[in-house]
């Protein structure tokens, strides 16, 4: 019998005061029996981090990684179909992120291991020229605490201010600096 995935929703507050981005989300999340919760919780980060503010280029969608090797961690297409936007959690293969270069106009990687330096740094040479990749490192030790806040109903609030994302919920509080590895914004 095969394991099924167990579903999470998550209530989340998103202050981005950087950019005067104010929202609250309400988010369900499948994860596969073989996904981590920090994986899990990086990809609710990433998709918060990235929602569009409205429909008009279609909307972000958690993709079927876990189950179809080929999709993405998180789309974005247009209204049309077109590719707007390719998020790949963890440290995707050179192969994987030239295919998302190619058919997506923006792809962003969010790696959170602690080998993601050594990793983006035998690729880096390989992708100098690409206009459209933008790799960020979360702090592999927050993403371990905020895995600690993972539940099957979650009350969040994510806050990004100077550049340091802070996540409060379950009466805990953890804050990150993310760095971006490549590319930027």
């Amino acid at each position: 019998m095969a394991l099924k995935a167990i579903i999470h929703r998550a209530h989340v507050s998103f202050s981005d005061l950087d950019q005067n981005v104010y929202r609250d989300h309400e988010v369900t999340l499948a994860r596969h029996p073989s996904e981590t919760e920090e994986r899990m919780v990086v990809r609710l980060l990433a998709w918060v981090l990235n929602v569009p503010a409205n429909n008009d280029e279609g909307t972000l969608e958690f993709g079927k990684d876990m189950w179809e090797p080929e999709d993405p961690s998180l789309v974005q297409n247009d209204l049309t179909g077109l590719r707007m936007h390719e998020i790949e959690i963890g440290q995707p293969e050179e192969k994987r992120l030239v295919r998302a270069c190619g058919r997506s106009k923006k792809v962003t990687v969010y790696s959170f291991g602690s080998t993601a330096p050594a990793w983006w740094a035998a690729l880096a040479g390989r992708f100098a020229r690409v206009g459209n990749l933008t790799v960020w490192q979360l702090p592999a030790e927050p993403v371990k605490t905020l895995a600690a806040l993972v539940d099957r109903a979650m009350d969040l609030q994510i806050t990004v201010q100077d550049g340091i994302l802070t996540v409060d919920g379950g009466g805990k509080s953890v804050e990150m600096t993310p760095v971006c590895l490549f590319g930027g914004e």
